[in-house]
């Protein structure tokens, strides 16, 4: 089984207790700090990978630095089940899993805007209500410059792509030119 789809299958049971117990936006808080916490600290980082460790003694020592950090029971235990059964490899891959079902289960979704020329606050707002409009949901917006883009912007949202780019324009005008 892949690695992506085992920590899908932890993510949704924590987000089920999160649920359950009311504590979801607490919760993503308390695994956005722990992630963030073994990303900067390379002992973490190793204790985590290191596959030669035993489980009930990885999931000791890693209880620990979750009680040093104050982090909540629910947490605590959770990764006591997660490190028991040799899984703490995909701490990061389960994050990011949780992340993203806590944000289907608030109704958020996340469009990368790739733009040549930085938006007006009044225009990314615009921009913003539109998307949520047209999805029916909010929308988190990702902002990238392209140097590639010689004017307009871009907007990923899902598997959909809206150009509204320059070389999307005269790609648009070409194939109708040739149409015709």
């Amino acid at each position: 089984m892949s690695g992506r789809l085992v920590a899908q299958r932890y993510a949704k049971a924590l987000v089920e207790i999160g649920v359950k117990d009311g504590s979801l936006e607490s919760l993503q808080r308390e695994l956005t700090a722990v992630g963030a916490l073994v990303r900067g600290n390379a002992d973490l980082h190793r204790l985590t990978t290191y596959p030669l460790l035993a489980p009930a003694k990885r999931a000791e020592a890693f209880d620990g630095v979750l009680a040093q950090a104050g982090a909540s029971s629910t947490l605590r235990k959770f990764f006591r089940v997660v490190t028991q059964a040799a899984r703490l490899s995909l701490i990061h891959l389960i994050i990011e899993a949780f992340n993203g079902l806590v944000d289907k289960h608030m109704g958020i979704v996340e469009a990368q805007v790739s733009y040549a020329q930085a938006l007006s606050d009044t225009q990314a707002s615009a921009l913003s209500a539109t998307l949520g409009r047209r999805t029916g949901k909010t929308v988190r917006m990702r902002w990238n410059q392209d140097p590639a883009l010689l004017g307009g912007l871009k907007v990923q949202l899902g598997s959909t792509i809206y150009d509204a780019s320059l070389q999307g324009q005269l790609r648009l005008l070409k194939a109708q030119l040739l149409s015709a």
